[in-house]
């Protein structure tokens, strides 16, 4: 992974050769080399898609809930287990 200086640097430089060609690219063709352009740098960089992200904060979810209740029956059982002291 490059750093974000790194990255945004290269993206930068880029970016200017596409801006700054001898003949202006026709709006198409200038779209789609963005997209490549922008593509390429997202490669580079540790991402995951919203879909997986949706995912794992299901599970997460999931997981914290089941934790929850194991900390709550186990709170139960410890009550049960030690008598009470007066």
């Amino acid at each position: 992974m490059l750093p974000p200086k790194a990255l945004l640097d290269a993206l930068s430089a880029h970016a200017s050769r596409l801006f700054n060609g001898d003949s202006p690219l026709p709006r198409s063709e200038f779209e789609t080399q963005f997209k490549a352009l922008l593509q390429s740098g997202f490669s580079k960089l540790d991402l995951v898609s919203r879909e997986e992200f949706d995912s794992q904060m299901a599970v997460l979810a999931r997981t914290r809930a089941r934790l929850e209740a194991l900390e709550a029956k186990v709170t139960e059982l410890e009550a049960k287990l030690s008598p009470p002291t007066e």
